[in-house]
């Protein structure tokens, strides 16, 4: 138990990009919920995902908390609810990476309480070096996780990556109503 510990506390001080930047938001930890899981390797998952895998031992213990005391911003969550609906969603994360720990929980609430239909999300989970099997990474640019990937009629519209400009739901808002969106390292 305590080698678990010692190893989830090195994992989760990992920077998930190897940007020096960082606002106060990402220094919290977060986690990421998830179904079927295609393949596990000392507890970090690789491949397709579902929120049900990141509810599950030992990701719920960063999931559960990010998940259920993330409370939006009632007008950013408004906008978000009116827009999201257009767009298909690849979403791409490391359940080693805080970043993603913080963000994705935050995301799938979002995406609840937007009444999104779930179907047209899709969540890949990546290796530390942020790698997928078949090169799944290169096709979409994976450089940094998170990345959330916003598509409209099938052609990508923009995405967010590793960390917020001003708040993850106002980024999050600004994307999907159209606004001009460049993200963290655009």
């Amino acid at each position: 138990m305590k080698i678990f510990l010692y190893t989830l506390a090195v994992l989760t001080a990992v920077n998930c990009g190897s940007s020096n930047q960082k606002n106060k938001e990402t220094e919290e930890t977060t986690t990421i919920p998830a179904p079927p899981v295609q393949e596990e390797q000392n507890d970090i998952l690789v491949g397709s995902i579902q929120k049900s895998d990141l509810t599950q031992a030992p990701h719920d213990a960063w999931f559960d908390p990010n998940y259920t005391t993330y409370e939006p911003s009632p007008e950013a969550l408004e906008t978000i609810k009116n827009n999201i609906n257009d767009y298909e969603i690849k979403l791409f994360m490391g359940t080693w990476c805080s970043d993603s720990q913080l963000q994705v929980p935050r995301f799938l609430k979002l995406l609840g309480e937007s009444d999104y239909d779930m179907d047209r999300l899709e969540m890949k989970a990546v290796e530390e070096d942020k790698t997928l099997p078949n090169d799944l990474h290169k096709e979409y640019d994976i450089t940094y996780v998170p990345t959330i990937i916003f598509y409209k009629d099938g052609k990508e519209v923009n995405r967010f990556v590793e960390y917020p400009q001003k708040s993850f739901e106002e980024d999050i808002a600004a994307i999907v109503s159209g606004e001009d969106y460049k993200h963290s390292y655009e």
